[in-house]
């Protein structure tokens, strides 16, 4: 298997790149539009194709790259079956699995940071979006969001797998890379609650401010990030 990881410094967005190094097929997870570029040099210097790029929720803090992937690379776009993006190729369900090569992704609902929020682990490499961050979870006072729906994601999904198991978020804000179910069972603040009414009050009190440009964001990434496929 092939496995790279790209930060994109404005947003503290991560992009995942994966890839079969039997039949050289890539999917990118969570792709940031002003770093498209990069993912073709990185595709082209691999001697890789890509197949597939996924999103594991409509972001609010940056644009998606999605649209022009496909349209570069005319590759399949994927989210889970609760996404508003209409344009979307494939919509994946709860335990489906998505094939590339000989690798195998299962899709894992796991709502609360947004109504359709998806995380998708492969062998024991999670890809947890927003839902559960290295030493924190992604907040849930827009876009439909559920502090008692994050808690259930979390506890009754996430958790629930084993504690070796690779974390790699959508968003880091303080350097870190990778972490692991086990570690943030012992260490993420958030998780130190004993009741889901515990986990929501601390929630409910986090009096974060709104990323900029959420409406255009939003508004962008439910088209996949093009503009032209907006109609007013």
């Amino acid at each position: 298997m092939i496995f790279k990881q790209v930060f994109d410094q404005k947003s503290s967005t991560y992009t995942y790149l994966i890839a079969s190094s039997k039949g050289r097929e890539a999917l990118i997870i969570d792709p940031v539009l002003e770093n498209v570029g990069e993912y073709i040099k990185l595709l082209k210097e691999l001697n890789l194709k890509l197949v597939k790029v996924i999103d594991t929720h409509i972001h609010a803090d940056h644009v998606t790259g999605a649209s022009k992937l496909k349209d570069v690379t005319k590759c399949s776009t994927i989210m889970g079956d609760h996404t508003p993006a209409e344009s979307v190729e494939i919509k994946v369900k709860d335990d489906e699995y998505i094939n590339l090569d000989n690798l195998k992704v299962k899709a894992m609902y796991t709502p609360g940071h947004t109504s359709d929020s998806y995380s998708f682990l492969m062998d024991n490499y999670l890809f947890s979006g927003d839902t559960l961050l290295i030493n924190g979870t992604g907040r849930t006072d827009f876009q439909n969001g559920s502090s008692k729906d994050a808690y259930n994601s979390i506890f009754n999904k996430l958790l629930k797998l084993p504690d070796e198991t690779l974390l790699y978020p959508a968003h880091d804000y303080k350097g870190e890379k990778v972490s692991t179910i086990g570690k943030e069972k012992k260490q993420n603040p958030r998780l130190q609650v004993n009741s889901v009414d515990e986990y929501v009050d601390i929630m409910n009190n986090l009096n974060l401010k709104k990323p900029a440009e959420i409406e255009t964001n939003v508004f962008r990434n439910i088209n996949l990030g093009a503009w032209d496929r907006i109609s007013f």
